[in-house]
């Protein structure tokens, strides 16, 4: 753990130290910038992303736009983002997958389409425990109801994720083990895809951000059974935690933005202080609050031993998980 942030520093560093202070950024942002979000609409990172690009834009004076890049749990958009020019005109939005995804592929014997030492961590801007939903329809009143069910029928159950190791599959596959029952993995491309599915009867459950089910939990069309967390939800305070419910796992679906490593630093630090803003700004955190993922931020200091951190407990727990075809 402590070579991973070290490493993770080191290169973070270095990148940002790369060329003196406003040697060849003096001027930017001059156009257009683009905010890669590795999934499709409907999920935790566009919910996000898109009050976060607007109240970037108003501080930046350019326009920041979107673009959705879904595809392979999220890798497909992050490994694009990493290859992009280093010019500050390419941010990612990325959750705590970007953590996971390169792990997933040396498991599978393929190439990793990125590395974290690719990027440069700006600044996190949620934390949320991911929760355990059910249809509002479904039988299941407790997680105890649920897993008592799926251990008398091994198998029989299925749930949606947003992708194979992706931060809808890996709390899951943490509390089967913790709770030891059995359920069948169905992956989408996106937690908006799979948020769909169940909410249409064609997978049981899902682990989601609060942000993604928390307006469905609330109109009666799904029901929370428990969280990841430790700490109550804003948006669900009576949703019990895992820890209490005798299943001691824990997981946050994390949302930061990044840049390619090689960003000239004078570009970091006005995306830094861009971002302190955007974070404090009343209207975003009203409109992501009001979603159910309340603010958690984190400069880049801070952030930067947070996501080593909690890297090292999703490797662990990628490598538990295996091989998944």
């Amino acid at each position: 753990m402590l070579r991973l942030r070290r490493t993770l520093l080191t290169v973070a560093l270095a990148a940002c130290a790369a060329m003196p202070f406003g040697a060849a950024a003096q001027g930017w942002p001059d156009k257009t910038i683009v905010m890669i979000v590795p999934f499709p609409p409907g999920g935790v990172a566009d919910t996000v992303a898109r009050p976060v690009a607007e109240a970037l834009s108003r501080e930046l004076k350019q326009p920041v736009v979107i673009e959705n890049k879904a595809g392979s749990g999220g890798a497909l958009g992050i490994g694009a983002a990493a290859r992009a020019p280093a010019d500050g005109y390419t941010v990612l939005l990325s959750l705590s997958s970007i953590s996971i995804l390169p792990e997933a592929d040396k498991i599978l014997g393929r190439t990793p389409q990125f590395q974290m030492e690719q990027f440069i961590p700006i600044a996190r801007l949620t934390a949320d425990p991911t929760v355990f939903v059910v249809r509002g329809d479904a039988p299941w009143k407790t997680l105890a109801e649920f897993v008592a069910d799926a251990k008398n029928k091994p198998g029989a159950y299925n749930y949606g994720s947003s992708g194979n190791y992706g931060t809808m599959h890996v709390p899951m596959e943490m509390l089967k083990a913790a709770a030891g029952f059995s359920m069948t993995h169905i992956p989408y491309t996106g937690a908006g895809p799979a948020v769909t599915a169940l909410l249409g009867g064609q997978v049981d459950a899902i682990a989601s951000g609060p942000a993604t089910v928390a307006q469905h939990v609330k109109a009666g069309k799904m029901r929370a059974l428990g969280h990841w967390g430790e700490q109550p939800l804003q948006s669900m305070p009576d949703v019990p935690s895992l820890k209490q419910l005798g299943h001691p796992v824990q997981f946050a679906q994390w949302s930061g933005l990044f840049v390619p490593a090689g960003t000239p630093n004078d570009v970091v630090q006005k995306l830094r202080a861009a971002s302190r803003k955007v974070a404090a700004d009343p209207a975003v955190v009203q409109t992501i609050g009001r979603a159910g993922s309340p603010i958690a931020y984190l400069d880049q200091a801070e952030f930067q031993s947070y996501w080593a951190s909690d890297a090292k407990v999703m490797t662990d727990a990628v490598r538990k998980i295996g091989k998944v075809e």
